[in-house]
C-alpha cells in the first residue's frame, strides 16, 4: 500500500513538472514576442514625449577591445576608438553580460534569419579588429562583447559632463518621495538612524534586499529592540542607490562599486564609522559580502539572511548560471515567475514599473483603505519606490554580475576575517533556496546556519521580528565578548 502511494505521489509530481515546462513554454514564448514588440513601442513613445529614446539592450554586442584607458568598439565593420576614463574602465569591468545576453527562442529564430546575411560584414569587422591589434603594437589587454548602450551610457559620463542624470523619465515617478534629491544640493542615500545618540560603544548596517527599503527593518526590528541594545548601538538602515528615498540617477549602471561607494559617502564617511557589524537580507547579503572584504578590520559580526549563492558547476559562466538559477522561465512557484519577468523582460519590465511604481500613492492608498490600516503598507512602499532603470541594472549587474566574485568574498571571509558569520534562512523560500546558506558554510566553515521551520523569503523577517531581534542582540553581544 505504502509502495503504491509512493508511486502514485511520484507519478503526480512528474506530471505537473511536465505541465509546469509545457505551459511556461508558452508562456515566456508570448513574453518574449511582447518584449520585442514593445521594445519598438517605447522608443517611438520615447521620442514622441522626449524626442529622443535612449539605447536599449536588445541591440546587438559589439567587439570591444581595451588597452591602457582606451576602448576600441567594432560592430558590423565599423570602428571607432573611445577614450574612457579610469571611473568609467572600471565600470565596464564590472558590467554583466546578462544584461544584454538573455537568449530567447524568438530571439535565436530573429538572428538566424539574418546570419547569412551579416557573415559577410562580421568578418570584415574581424579583420578590423585584427589589424588594430597589430597597430597597437601589443598594448591590447584583452577582447570581449560589450553592448553598445553599455558604450553610449560611458560615454556620456565623460568629457566634464554631470555626472548623474536628474531629469526623470517620462515613465518615472517625479512626486516628493521619488525625485527630492535632484532639487537639493544631497547626492547621498536616505538613511535611518535609530538607537543610541550619545555614548554610541557599536554600529550597526542594515542592508535591504532587492526592489524593498530601510522600512523592511525599521518597521521591523527597529521598534522591537531592547532598550538596553538602543541604549548601546547605533542602527544605520539605508535605502539603497536607486530605492526608496534614495537618488535614482538615470545615467547609472548600478555596479557594485557605486552601491559601495554611496554606502561609505552616506554611512561611513558622515558619521564617522570605525567598525561596525552588518546586517543584510537576500541581495543586501552581496553588498555586505563585498563591505566585509573592503573593511577587513571593521566588521565585528556578519549576518546574512537568505544569501544568493549557487556555485557555478565547472566549465558554466557564473552570470548565466545565476540568471538562470534566480530566474528559471517557470510560472510556478509565483515568486519564480516574478523574478524571471524582471530578470528576463527589460520592456515588460518596465511597463509593469510604468503601472506600479509610477503610481505608487495610489497603490499605497488603495493598499490602505483595502487593509483599513490592518496591515502596515511599508513593503508596498518599498517594493513601489524605485525605477526600472535602478531595478534593471542592480539585478544584473549585482546579483548575476558578481556571480562570479562571491567565491573570492567568501573566501577573504573565511581568512582574513575572524568576525561571527551567522547566517538565517526560512525552510519554505522558494525564491533562493536553502541549499545556498549551506552553501556559504561550505565556504566559511565557522559560519553558523540556522534554518527557520514555516518561513520564506520575506516571513524569516516579517511576523518573527521580535525573536529575530533578540538573536540579533545575542550576536552582538556575542561578538564583543
Amino acid at each position: 500500500m505504502a509502495a503504491i502511494k509512493e508511486n502514485t505521489r511520484s507519478s503526480l509530481i512528474l506530471a505537473g513538472r511536465v505541465m509546469n515546462e509545457a505551459i511556461s513554454f508558452i508562456v515566456f514564448t508570448i513574453l518574449d514576442i511582447l518584449d520585442f514588440i514593445l521594445c519598438y513601442t517605447y522608443k517611438v513613445i520615447d521620442f514622441i514625449i522626449e524626442a529622443e529614446w535612449k539605447p536599449c539592450y536588445c541591440s546587438s554586442t559589439k567587439e570591444a577591445i581595451t588597452s591602457s584607458g582606451t576602448i576600441l568598439v567594432s560592430e558590423q565593420g565599423e570602428s571607432k576608438i573611445v577614450c574612457l576614463t579610469s571611473s568609467s574602465k572600471l565600470h565596464l569591468e564590472e558590467i554583466s553580460d546578462t544584461l544584454y545576453t538573455r537568449p530567447s527562442w524568438v530571439a535565436e529564430v530573429s538572428k538566424s534569419t539574418v546570419n547569412e546575411l551579416k557573415c559577410r560584414k562580421v568578418d570584415n569587422a574581424a579583420v578590423i579588429l585584427q589589424s588594430c591589434e597589430r597597430l597597437k603594437n601589443g598594448s591590447v589587454r584583452s577582447t570581449f562583447s560589450v553592448n553598445s548602450t553599455i558604450v553610449e551610457m560611458l560615454q556620456g559620463k565623460m568629457g566634464g559632463q554631470k555626472s548623474h542624470d536628474l531629469t526623470p523619465r517620462w515613465s518615472d515617478c517625479n512626486c516628493d518621495t521619488c525625485h527630492s534629491w535632484s532639487s537639493s544640493s544631497k547626492d547621498s542615500l536616505f538613511v535611518k538612524v535609530d538607537g543610541a545618540k550619545e555614548n554610541v560603544q557599536e554600529d550597526v548596517i542594515f542592508i535591504h534586499g532587492f526592489i524593498s527599503s530601510s522600512a523592511f527593518w525599521t518597521e521591523t526590528l527597529f521598534p522591537n529592540f531592547s532598550k538596553a541594545a538602543k541604549s548601546k548601538y547605533r542602527l544605520f538602515a539605508v535605502d539603497l542607490l536607486g530605492f526608496g528615498r534614495s537618488p535614482k540617477p538615470s545615467d547609472s549602471l548600478y555596479t557594485i562599486r557605486e552601491h559601495l561607494d554611496m554606502i561609505e559617502k552616506s554611512v561611513l564617511e558622515p558619521h564617522k564609522v570605525k567598525s561596525f557589524h552588518i546586517v543584510a537580507h537576500s541581495l543586501g547579503c552581496i553588498l555586505a559580502l563585498a563591505l566585509a572584504v573592503k573593511y577587513p578590520g571593521s566588521v565585528k559580526s556578519l549576518t546574512l539572511i537568505a544569501p544568493p549563492y549557487f556555485p557555478a558547476p565547472k566549465g558554466e559562466q557564473a552570470a548565466q548560471y545565476m540568471m538562470r538559477r534566480v530566474a528559471p522561465r517557470r510560472v510556478w512557484p509565483p515568486i519564480a515567475f516574478g523574478s524571471s519577468i524582471a530578470c528576463w523582460y527589460e520592456h515588460i519590465g518596465r511597463t509593469i514599473c510604468l503601472v506600479i511604481c509610477k503610481n505608487h500613492r495610489l497603490w499605497e492608498f488603495l493598499t490602505k483603505l483595502v487593509t483599513r490600516n490592518r496591515i502596515k503598507t511599508y513593503l508596498i512602499e518599498g517594493f513601489c519606490c524605485h525605477t526600472h532603470n535602478a531595478a534593471w541594472h542592480t539585478l544584473h549587474n549585482i546579483i548575476c554580475g558578481t556571480a562570479g566574485k562571491i567565491e573570492g568574498y567568501l573566501d577573504m571571509v573565511r581568512n582574513s576575517l575572524k568576525c561571527e558569520v551567522t547566517v538565517f534562512h526560512g525552510k519554505d523560500d522558494e525564491l533562493i533556496p536553502v541549499e545556498c546558506s549551506y552553501n556559504v558554510q561550505s565556504r566559511i566553515p565557522r559560519a553558523h546556519v540556522k534554518v527557520v521551520e514555516n518561513k520564506d523569503h520575506i516571513t524569516i523577517v516579517v511576523g518573527r521580528q521580535r525573536s529575530f531581534a533578540r538573536e540579533l542582540e545575542q550576536i552582538w553581544k556575542n561578538s564583543t565578548n
